[in-house]
C-alpha cells in the first residue's frame, strides 16, 4: 500500500543517494565556524538543520513562518548525517534541530516553544495568555506527540514580543497536553492502519484514527470558542503541532480513499484542515504532495 511506505517516510529515509561524506562533511565543518562566528559577533542568526519530508521539521518550519522569522534552513541527508548535525543533537542524531546565536534547540514541540517564547512580539503567539488555556493547549499537544525527542538549551531575548503559546499558566498547559495528544493518539493510529500486518490489525488502525479525530474535534471546539483555529483568531501552538502533519494526512487519504478529518463525522476539523492548509505561511513551506507521492511509488517499487 502507498500510506505504507509513507509513514516509512516519518522516521527512517533512505530516498537519495548517499552524498559524498568528505563533501558533507566539509560543509558541515564551513557552517559552524560560520555559526560561531556568528555568535561570537553577537548576531542574532537562526539556522534550522532539517529533511524536507519530515512532519517534525515541518512544525519548526511552520512556527519560523507564521513568526515571519528569517532563518537559514540546510538539509541534511539522513543516511549521511552531518558533523554539524551529530554535534548539536548528540543524544538522537535526529532532526529538526534550531540553532540560535550558535547554541542548539531539539525536539520540534520544544522548538516550537522556544520560538514561541524568545521571539515573543514577533507575529502571533502560539500559546495563550490565560494559564488555564495555556494547560489545555499543552494537554493536546502532549496527545499528539509521543515526547521520544531530545531537549532544548535556554536562550531569552526579545522579551517583549508576543507569543505564540498563551501567556495565561494553565492556557500555555492545555497546549502543550493536545499537542502531545496528537503525536500519542493521531500518529500511531496512523501507522497501524498503513503497517498493520494483517487486514484486521489495519482496521483497528482506522478505528483508532477516527476515534481520535473526533476527541480532536471536541477539542477544536472547546479551544477555539467558535473561531477558526486552535489558537482561537490565530494560528496558535496546538494548529502548528498538528499542522506538521497536514501532507500526511491528505496522502492517507488519496491512499485509502476516506477521509481522516471526514466533515460528516468532524466537520470543525475538515474545516480546520483546509482553512489552514490555505493560509500563505503554511503553504510557503509545505512539502509539495507530489513529490510526496512520487517517493512513496518509488519504496514501494
Amino acid at each position: 500500500m502507498l500510506c505504507i511506505h509513507l509513514v516509512l517516510t516519518l522516521y527512517t529515509v533512505h530516498f537519495f543517494p548517499p552524498r559524498h561524506h568528505e563533501l558533507n562533511q566539509n560543509r558541515s565543518l564551513n557552517l559552524s565556524r560560520d555559526l560561531e562566528a556568528s555568535a561570537m559577533a553577537g548576531e542574532d542568526e537562526l539556522t534550522l538543520l532539517g529533511f524536507w519530508g519530515s512532519p517534525f521539521v515541518l512544525r519548526a518550519r511552520l512556527a519560523l513562518s507564521f513568526k515571519g522569522l528569517s532563518y537559514q534552513y540546510v538539509e541534511e541527508d539522513l543516511k549521511n548525517k552531518s558533523e554539524l548535525l551529530l554535534k548539536s543533537n548528540p543524544v538522537h542524531n535526529k532532526v529538526p534541530v534550531l540553532i540560535h546565536d550558535g547554541k542548539p534547540v531539539c525536539e520540534s514541540s520544544v522548538i516550537l516553544q522556544y520560538i514561541d517564547e524568545v521571539f515573543t512580539g514577533t507575529g502571533p503567539s502560539l500559546l495563550p495568555a490565560d494559564p488555564y488555556e495555556r494547560a489545555i493547549a499543552r494537554f493536546w499537544a502532549a496527545y499528539i506527540d509521543d515526547k521520544k525527542w531530545c531537549t532544548v538549551c535556554a536562550h531569552s531575548f526579545k522579551k517583549n514580543d508576543p507569543s505564540l503559546l498563551p501567556v495565561d499558566p494553565y492556557g500555555r498547559a492545555m497546549a502543550r497536553f493536545w499537542a502531545a495528544y496528537i503525536d500519542d493518539k493521531l500518529l500511531s493510529s496512523f501507522m497501524m492502519m498503513s503497517m498493520g500486518n494483517t487486514e484486521e490489525e489495519r482496521a483497528e488502525g482506522r478505528k483508532q484514527a477516527f476515534a481520535a479525530a473526533e476527541i480532536l474535534e471536541e477539542a477544536l471546539k472547546e479551544c477555539s470558542k467558535g473561531r477558526p483555529f486552535f489558537g482561537g483568531d490565530s494560528v496558535g501552538y496546538v494548529d502548528i503541532v498538528l499542522g506538521g502533519f497536514v501532507p500526511w494526512v491528505r496522502l492517507i487519504d488519496r491512499s485509502t480513499g476516506s477521509k481522516q478529518f471526514d466533515a460528516g463525522k468532524t466537520p470543525l476539523l475538515a474545516a480546520w484542515l483546509e482553512h489552514f492548509g490555505s493560509l500563505d505561511a503554511a503553504k510557503a513551506v509545505m512539502p509539495d504532495l507530489e513529490r510526496l507521492v512520487a517517493i512513496s511509488k518509488m519504496r514501494k517499487a
